[in-house]
């Protein structure tokens, strides 16, 4: 273990100091949050905040006791490494501990109920029924979109909108109903699983009133003065188009005049504000209660937040590098299948050329109390990128009256998807259309 490189991290979700063991209670939640939650480090003899190391005396004894603290407080039992590592004149006791396959972990004299905690950012965190339900599920492989309402028969689901949001892809048959997850046998009879009336119930809001996408327009930057607002109660294949829509509404922040075109500017990439909204719904723990989507637009900066941290032993720092791990896999497999989504952990990286691409900062990632944000700036921060063969294609859009899907691989050579990537996602054409898997959908020059 680097103890340098350990020093020149702030204390994050899977890094915490203390600057000794006069009081356990912080050492021992640190360690069942990074148990519970993605792993993480307990460094002792380091102080909290500023990372000054005072180090450790008595190393043996402090081992001992860090030991026989573990192991009397948290249930069930953990057995991680304890290490000791020398800093100059003294020394740091250093706890690494693992994801755990037995989470979740508890403090003993907190009860299993109340003594189970997460780590979000820097901190600890008590959880709620919800959360530890969703821990013992991604202990177990699980997960909450494929748990079986018995409660509910075959008639629960409309089909006919299922058969819609796959035609073109897949004429649905009974069978797929089983293979989706949608509706697979349980306990001899055939019942919907908790995705399939997420995705097609006929009542679905009854069962799951939150499942809705609240968006809104704030004046300035905070929500103290609103502007617009709906909330968006579709399927969800439905709701992420309308969110998007309303998105696109607001972000239309000014025009750049040249010496022979006037272009308009887009405050956000359309294929960032795609990938935001898709993730947040594709993601959202559904089991939260009182926690819909929200979708808000300010001045300066569009956040995208959804029930539900990062699924258990993900960090923000895993994102960028295309580490992802599916929450809703009933929802993903259906996703998949119209081609919503190609490659969990491929949206992240597609959300930052985007950006970058418009000349604006990389998107944020942020876990907040139970929720999952991602936030995309207006401020512009370099020149968007525009190389010759885009340019090409462009001017070669801008000669017609818009060209349809299959008139785009013959006139620039891209594939629709790469059309949106690299032209759409970066502001420079418009999509105009019911939506990606409308046939009829034109792309024209944005000016």
């Amino acid at each position: 273990m680097d103890l340098v490189e350990l020093l020149e991290r702030p204390e994050a979700k899977t890094l915490q100091f203390k600057h000794d063991l006069s009081s356990p209670d912080g050492a021992l939640k640190a360690i069942v949050a990074f148990a519970d939650t993605a792993g993480g480090t307990l460094l002792v003899g380091v102080e909290d905040g500023s990372g000054h190391v005072r180090g450790v005396a008595a190393t043996l004894d402090v081992e001992e006791r860090l030991a026989n603290l573990i192991s009397d407080n948290i249930a069930p039992r953990l057995v991680p490494e304890i290490e000791v590592l020398p800093w100059r004149r003294t020394q740091v006791v250093a706890v690494p501990v693992h994801p755990s396959p037995s989470r979740p972990h508890s403090l003993k004299r907190e009860g299993e109920e109340t003594g189970v905690h997460v780590r979000v950012g820097s901190t600890d965190r008590r959880i709620d029924r919800e959360l530890i339900g969703e821990l013992r599920r991604s202990g177990r492989g699980e997960s909450f979109d494929e748990q079986p309402m018995p409660e509910l028969d075959s008639e629960a689901l409309d089909l006919r909108a299922a058969s819609e949001s796959l035609a073109g892809h897949r004429k649905l048959v009974r069978r797929d109903l089983a293979t989706l997850r949608l509706m697979p046998g349980h306990q001899g009879r055939k019942m919907p699983t908790v995705g399939g009336v997420l995705l097609f119930g006929r009542d679905r809001r009854r069962h799951f009133p939150d499942a809705s996408i609240e968006a809104g327009r704030f004046g300035g930057r905070d929500k103290s003065r609103i502007i617009d607002r709906t909330e968006i109660r579709s399927l969800p294949a439905h709701a992420i188009e309308e969110a998007i829509a309303f998105v696109e509404k607001h972000s239309l922040h000014g025009a750049e005049i040249g010496k022979m075109h006037r272009r308009e500017r887009w405050s956000f990439p359309p294929v960032a504000v795609r990938e935001a909204v898709l993730n947040a719904v594709a993601h959202a723990d559904c089991a939260q209660r009182g926690a819909p989507i929200r979708v808000s637009i300010f001045d300066d900066r569009l956040e995208v937040e959804n029930p539900g941290l990062l699924p258990f032993g993900l960090t923000v720092e895993d994102l960028p590098r295309g580490v992802s791990k599916l929450r809703n896999r009933v929802i993903g497999r259906v996703f998949h299948e119209p081609g919503l989504v190609e490659q969990w952990g491929s949206g992240v990286q597609r959300m930052a050329t985007a950006c970058r691409d418009m000349g604006l900062a990389p998107p944020r990632f942020e876990e907040i109390a139970t929720r999952f944000r991602v936030t995309l700036d207006t401020e512009r921060i370099g020149r968007p990128a525009l190389d010759p063969t885009d340019s090409a294609n462009v001017e070669t859009l801008a000669k017609g009256r818009g060209l349809p899907t299959s008139g785009i691989a013959q006139a620039i050579g891209l594939t629709p998807r790469a059309t949106r990537t690299r032209l759409v996602g970066s502001g420079l054409l418009r999509e105009v259309g019911t939506g990606p898997q409308d046939p009829k959908r034109r792309y024209f020059r944005t000016e």
